[in-house]
């Protein structure tokens, strides 16, 4: 797959907007002193020459132009950011996550993992069809993702080979496949005990639920029969980690019981569990499984 051709003003967009903003005041210091500066300094007639030319403001209109993009692409960068900031936050369940665009998807996915902390690039090789969407980097590791928005259709066995493919073909460390919806059997049968994470709708809500930085508890529907609710205790930083794959867990209802569990984040594809051993809501001891 061909690596998109990407744009200066692309690029200094990929960055936080400070950097954008610093990059253009010292581009323009360094076009419009900095040349003529250096080259009045070489011990050479023809430099020293040149060098008078440059610092008479000959490329001064250069400077303004690099100053301009910068700071364009620093802008286009802010804008971004706060847009994939407004995605997440606004975001209380699957049929929201339904009428986004493939591009708004894809920087919802981006900015959940980012405030994982992950360094996220979005490349988008894919499009709307596939590809490598983001790259996540992390403890000098990479992952790839791809994001699939079908509404309707399940992720086979066809995409997660691809996948799997590139992960080797890249050198990465893992994978990850995130989709609204749900995969096919022969789809989790081939992921598993490969360093691919299928990601469906349900444990992406979850994910995006646990990095919001406003509760929206009782405007999401239960994830899944056994889960009551998901309270604002249910996300601090006291919560354990999950047994079987060292995520992050969140706090469960058992739906028959009404006793409280810590479930990992990750299910169904991680199936973890630990009791909560001093009850907030209910008296007791709780050991639940999923």
């Amino acid at each position: 797959m061909a690596k998109r051709k990407e744009s200066g003003l692309e690029l200094i967009a990929s960055f936080p907007w400070p950097v954008g903003f610093v990059l253009g005041i010292v581009a323009y210091v360094a076009i419009r002193y900095g040349v003529g500066w250096y080259m009045s300094s070489v011990n050479s007639p023809l430099a020293q020459s040149f060098g008078k030319i440059a610092s008479s403001g000959i490329y001064t209109p250069i400077a303004w132009f690099v100053l301009a993009v910068c700071w364009l692409g620093a802008i286009i960068s802010f804008v971004r950011r706060c847009h994939r900031k407004h995605l997440l936050e606004t975001q209380t369940g699957l049929d929201s996550l339904r009428k986004m665009s493939w591009c708004e998807f894809e920087m919802l996915v981006g900015e959940a993992f980012r405030r994982q902390g992950y360094a996220v690039s979005e490349t988008g090789l894919g499009g709307p069809d596939g590809g490598i969407d983001l790259v996540l980097r992390k403890d000098g590791k990479n992952t790839l993702v791809q994001c699939k928005q079908w509404k309707t259709q399940r992720v086979d066995v066809k995409v997660v080979r691809e996948m799997f493919g590139l992960l080797m073909d890249r050198g990465a460390a893992a994978v990850k496949i995130v989709a609204i919806g749900d995969y096919t059997a022969d789809a989790r049968r081939f992921a598993k005990g490969k360093a691919i994470e299928l990601i469906s709708g349900e444990t992406l809500l979850t994910m995006v639920r646990e990095v919001q930085t406003s509760t929206t508890a009782s405007t999401l529907p239960a994830s899944h029969s056994f889960t009551k609710a998901v309270t604002p205790q249910a996300i601090t930083s006291t919560n354990p980690t999950c047994p079987n794959c060292e995520s992050s867990m969140i706090k469960r209802f058992n739906r028959k019981t009404q006793e409280a569990f810590w479930g990992c984040v990750k299910y169904p594809s991680c199936r973890g569990t630990k009791a909560v051993e001093n009850q907030d809501y209910l008296s007791g001891s709780t050991k639940s499984s999923q």
